[in-house]
């Protein structure tokens, strides 16, 4: 029996993509994504599969252009950047990567003066190993940086989910995440979970009308039917909480057999 030749190129490379697939199905949210950005061929297969055994999840990038179009695609927890790429300044790519992004930076370069390590360092690169290196000490760097930037990554990624969830209308700033309402004077009202869904909708759909059903569709929690009047009494409650006179309403107008319209411009912060 004859057995086909085998392409191992091919078959490493299948083998990796396979690997890369069980990794994101058995733990995506723990595997921390890494851009190698090099053009040498001999050091970027070893620098990937260094990382690939410590169950990174490994990105290339050879050039600025394919450099944009990776950071544009995925969001990275860290960055290892030689500066002498062809075609494109390596100091100032890696200027870019930091004025740009919060992702950690690792400079790995041949100069070895101290003035370039200053100038990297100085740039915002986290660590700056020299070329050549021994593949257990780069290993160790990596982890070193992604344990120090853990915490701060994760407060910046807390302060931006929080930031996500205000929403500003009229004199108030909703707080969707602790369903807390703040007027122009910094009082806090707290809302229930279906005033809070309620004005969220509003909101989104400030200056159009918002029909009964468009409404209902996005309030979770419970099941409405065509002649439920709940809904009317929720928004008379809302109103008692946002309108100046809720006797006049001004920010939530009834419109009469389809639903209700915010009047007023609203928009997240």
């Amino acid at each position: 029996m004859r057995i086909a030749p085998v392409d191992a190129g091919a078959c490493a490379v299948e083998c990796r993509v396979a690997r890369n697939r069980i990794w994101q199905f058995a733990g995506m949210r723990d595997i921390k994504r890494i851009l190698i950005i090099e053009d040498d061929p001999h050091l970027l297969p070893v620098l990937r599969e260094l990382l690939e055994s410590e169950r990174y999840l490994v990105h290339e990038a050879r050039d600025g252009q394919e450099v944009s179009h990776a950071m544009a695609e995925n969001q990275f927890d860290l960055i290892t950047l030689d500066l002498g790429l062809p075609g494109v300044s390596g100091v100032e790519l890696a200027r870019e990567i930091c004025l740009s992004s919060d992702t950690p930076l690792i400079v790995v370069s041949a100069r070895s003066e101290i003035y370039d390590r200053i100038i990297a360092l100085e740039l915002g690169a986290d660590d700056y190993i020299t070329k050549p290196f021994d593949g257990r000490e780069f290993v160790a760097r990596v982890r070193a940086v992604l344990r120090r930037s853990a915490p701060a990554l994760h407060r910046r990624a807390a302060d931006k989910a929080a930031q996500a969830a205000l929403i500003a209308f009229h004199d108030f700033l909703l707080d969707t995440q602790t369903r807390k309402l703040k007027n122009a004077d910094g009082a806090t009202t707290a809302l229930t979970t279906a005033e809070c869904q309620l004005l969220e909708v509003l909101v989104e759909k400030a200056g159009r009308v918002c029909t009964r059903d468009e409404i209902t569709s996005r309030m979770k929690g419970r099941t409405w039917s065509p002649l439920d009047r709940s809904l009317d009494t929720l928004v008379a409650r809302l109103r008692k909480k946002i309108e100046p006179d809720p006797d006049q309403p001004a920010v939530v107008m009834s419109v009469r057999g389809i639903g209700y319209m915010m009047t007023i411009k609203a928009g997240r912060t």
